[in-house]
């Protein structure tokens, strides 16, 4: 069985800075499986700008951050597989992969990174009345097929969720000559960045129906319409309140949720709130040895935060082979768990190892809702050690903090960590 340091799944923005960052920390023999047939995964298909002014101080377009990693990963020479699909992980790091040029394989990793990104929800799990005629398609799919396949995808859209995708589909598809009847998002907030609510839809007069869905497809071969009805408390249509709208196109864009059957497949313990695998400070799940960062790990809003994030990871990896790690290593330590209560839906990581930890770890959240004028704290178990007032806390923006290894010292007995939202 062939060996490699470490297996990386995925070649997007997560793989390939996993990889650099590995390569950086002196792991030589490692090796990315990417099923598409280019390395760059989603970001090649998101021609609009606005990525990178975190990681290289400009403002460049999908392709063009992609680029960037990809051409530190050829710089670096590490081997990538393309149009290879990961059938199984092993708990022990057994990778098993399929392509056409090998058949069946199975390698050993002396480290496997999770990278393989996330996946849009589809419309079977809305549960929208009506046929299923032609002309409708989730935000990625007409993205996809607007910008790397060149097909105009249709002339009158709605578009059900203000996720970003959605948001940015809004505008491109103005841009192409259709014209966006309205954006429907169910819940009372928009799941979009503020800037792209701003420049996606206010600035071409495209409107936003909070609290609204889809109630009915009209159409049988090719959508004719939609009918958008307004939704109370508990996301009940509100009878008399239903609005008929003419198209052709109906965009989904109404969640994204984290590839992580092979994941699971490995026996790795999920969070039921990110849809990730549970993670301490170096991003190790519960598998011993296997990692995960990127949109596999918690649905960010951006790319530079996926950066950093599998560069974390990669790190990791690299010293966890580089040390051969005993097992027994792996249970050394004051291992501290993190709680999100009070607005604060989840945290990334989950665990924190106060022993083995680097000197400061960036905590990663979102909020349950907007909220206004709100403190984040953070509580040392039942102690108050920070808080920070934010205007405002909205679930489209992740939210982060910091916390500093030196700051535990007079602590020794910690329980757990908390952080949560307070109005003082």
């Amino acid at each position: 069985m062939t060996y490699h340091d470490i297996v990386i799944i995925g070649g997007g923005p997560a793989g390939l800075s996993a990889a650099a960052a590995a390569r950086k920390a002196g792991a030589q023999d490692i090796l990315i499986l990417e099923r598409d047939n280019v390395l760059g995964g989603i970001l090649n298909q998101c021609i609009h700008n606005g990525f990178g002014l975190h990681t290289f101080k400009e403002e460049l377009t999908g392709p063009e951050y992609a680029s960037r990693y990809i051409a530190m990963v050829e710089e670096e020479k590490i081997p990538y597989k393309l149009n290879t699909i990961v059938a199984d992980i092993s708990a022990d790091r057994k990778v098993t992969y399929i392509n056409r040029e090998e058949g069946l394989v199975t390698i050993q990793a002396g480290a496997v990174i999770l990278a393989m990104g996330c996946r849009e929800r589809p419309r079977g799990a809305l549960n929208i009345p009506g046929y299923r005629p032609a002309g409708i398609y989730s935000a990625g799919t007409a993205q996809r097929l607007m910008n790397i396949e060149g097909y105009r995808v249709g002339n009158e859209v709605v578009i059900l969720g203000s996720g970003d995708i959605g948001l940015i589909m809004a505008r491109r598809m103005t841009l192409e000559g259709a014209k966006v009847k309205v954006v429907a998002e169910l819940m009372p907030y928009s799941g979009g960045l503020k800037r792209n609510i701003v420049q996606c839809l206010d600035d071409y007069g495209i409107p936003l129906k909070l609290s609204h869905t889809v109630v009915q497809i009209h159409g049988k071969e090719r959508l004719t319409g939609v009918t958008i009805a307004e939704v109370d408390a508990n996301r009940t249509p509100i009878p008399g309140t239903e609005e008929y709208y003419s198209c052709d196109t109906l965009l989904l864009s109404v969640g994204l949720i984290p590839e992580n059957e092979l994941s699971r497949g490995a026996g790795i313990s999920m969070n039921r709130v990110t849809s990730g695998p549970n993670v301490d400070d170096r991003l190790e799940t519960d598998a011993e040895g296997i990692y995960a960062c990127g949109n596999v790990l918690h649905v960010h809003d951006l790319v530079d935060f996926v950066s950093q994030e599998a560069a974390l990871a990669g790190e990791n990896a690299a010293a966890y082979v580089l040390r051969a790690k005993e097992p027994a290593a792996a249970a050394q330590g004051r291992k501290v768990p993190l709680s999100a209560e009070n607005g604060v839906r989840y945290t990334v990581p989950q665990i924190l190892n106060l022993d083995t930890m680097q000197d400061a770890v960036t905590v990663r959240f979102r909020v349950a809702d907007v909220y206004k004028d709100r403190y984040i704290s953070v509580y040392y178990d039942d102690k108050r050690v920070s808080k920070k007032k934010k205007k405002v806390l909205a679930p489209g923006e992740m939210e982060q903090v910091v916390l500093k290894k030196s700051s535990f010292a007079e602590y020794p007995d910690l329980g757990k960590i908390t952080i949560c939202t307070e109005v003082e």
